[in-house]
Formats: C-alpha cells, structure tokens, sequence
C-alpha cells in the first residue's frame, strides 16, 4: 500500500528546517562576530559583485552541485537542489527583517551569536532529518571522498579552508566567531540530529504505518 502523504510531510520537515537552518546563518552574519566559512565567501562576492548574498548562495550551489555531477558522472538528488534554491531565498527574505540589526554592545553580539548557533545547529538537524539528500557541499563532500578515499574529516576540513581563505581575500566577515563555529557546530548537530530525528520518525511513523494483521507494516520506500 502506497502512503503518498509520506513525502509531503518530508518535504515540510525539510523545508522547516532550511528555514531555521538560513535564519541562523543570518543571525551570524548580522551579529559582527564573523560568519561561517562559505557565508563568508558569499558575503564577499556580494561585496565586490552585488546581487545579494542569497543570489551568491545559490550561484555557488551551483557551481559546486556542478562539480559533484563531474566527479560522480551523475546528477545529486533533487533534495540538494532544492536545499540550494531554498537556502538563498530564506536568506535574503531574513536579512530584509527590520530587527535584523547589528547590536551596539559585545553582550547583545555575542547574544545573537550564540543564538545562531543553536537555531542553525538545530535547523540542519530538521533538515537532516527529512532524509531528502544532502545538500550542495556535502554532496561535492561525499563525491570527492568516493573519487579519492579520502577521509570525509579531511575533505571538509580542507573545503572548509579553501573557501574561508577566499571569503577572507574577498574582504568576508572572518572573525573569532568564524572560528568559534568551526569548532562547535558539529557538536551542536550532534545534539540535535538523535532529537530531530526522532520527532521526524515518530511523525512519519502515523502516516506511514498501516496496522494489517495485527502486525505493523511499513512503507516499502527508502529516503
């Protein structure tokens, strides 16, 4: 039996989460106190190109989904796309906010700060969780370890400084929380993903499980 709400109720998790998710970035960027490694790439580009830091969000998905299809000879799944697309647009309507202001104080900083932190950390457990695909980076991520052997922890690291050295010739906002975020979002996700996960599931789970014969009976599609 086919359960066709399943991936709609996915699809508003994952799009719940990219929500979050871009309004954390936006708190970064906006705080003073630096922003993640590839936001601050976007930001420069804005800088020294216009558009938006959405557009660049996106243009730089691009690029980078473009390198993953070479390396893997074939196209990611429609979650990264999505993800990219999403992640722009949620982005620049955020920034349009009228609170979304740099505090006058270090304490109203470092307030916005730690709290992008935890609303970005959580919004990629939503994200994550919906099992829809990973988005553009980690897509180019997981396509160069497969290509290569290399480890996973490695390739990011190495993308990560890669792209922070750009941001940072293009003039992006690289400051200690730059490196801050490097050092504790993961652990943040780490936290957040078994709980995302969880709600996800056991949401998924009513419409997604028929009881026939006395016996619970699956959903024969995988994510």
């Amino acid at each position: 039996m086919e359960y066709k709400g399943d991936i709609y109720k996915r699809l508003a998790v994952f799009t719940a989460g990219l929500l979050v998710m871009s309004f954390g970035i936006d708190l970064f960027i906006v705080s003073g106190l630096g922003a993640t490694p590839w936001d601050t790439l976007h930001v420069g580009l804005y800088e020294h190109l216009g558009l938006s830091i959405g557009s660049w969000s996106i243009i730089v998905g691009f690029f980078v989904l473009g390198c993953s299809a070479l390396f893997m000879k074939e196209w990611p799944q429609f979650g990264a796309y999505l993800n990219m697309i999403l992640c722009g647009l949620f982005i620049d309507l955020f920034l349009k906010l009228p609170f979304m202001v740099t505090p006058d104080t270090l304490m109203g900083k470092m307030i916005m700060f730690a709290g992008g932190l935890v609303i970005n950390g959580y919004g990629m457990g939503i994200y994550i969780s919906a099992r829809l695909g990973a988005g553009p980076r980690d897509s180019f991520m997981l396509a160069v370890n497969e290509k290569t052997g290399w480890k996973v922890s490695n390739v990011r690291r190495g993308m990560e400084v890669l792209v922070l050295l750009a941001g940072y010739l293009l003039g992006g906002p690289v400051y200690i929380g730059t490196i801050l975020y490097s050092l504790v979002i993961g652990t943040i996700v780490g936290f957040a993903l078994p709980e995302c996960q969880w709600l996800t599931d056991k949401w998924l789970k009513k419409a997604g499980i028929k009881k026939q014969g006395g016996k619970d009976v699956k959903r024969g599609a995988t994510f």
